[in-house]
């Protein structure tokens, strides 16, 4: 069970790594981080509702 949690937390670390030297390449790094700025917001919003 925790070999396979770590084998996706190592995927999903190298796809972010992979996404982020693409999308600067691309110069559509700002459009990534303003995707995750909305997803932390939401995040944010919904965490701290009680």
């Amino acid at each position: 069970m925790m070999q396979v949690k770590l084998q996706k937390i190592i995927f999903r670390l190298t796809l972010w790594l992979l996404m982020e030297v693409v999308l600067s390449y691309l110069g559509l790094d700002n459009m990534a981080d303003y995707s995750e700025f909305c997803f932390e917001r939401y995040r944010t919003t919904v965490c701290q509702v009680r």
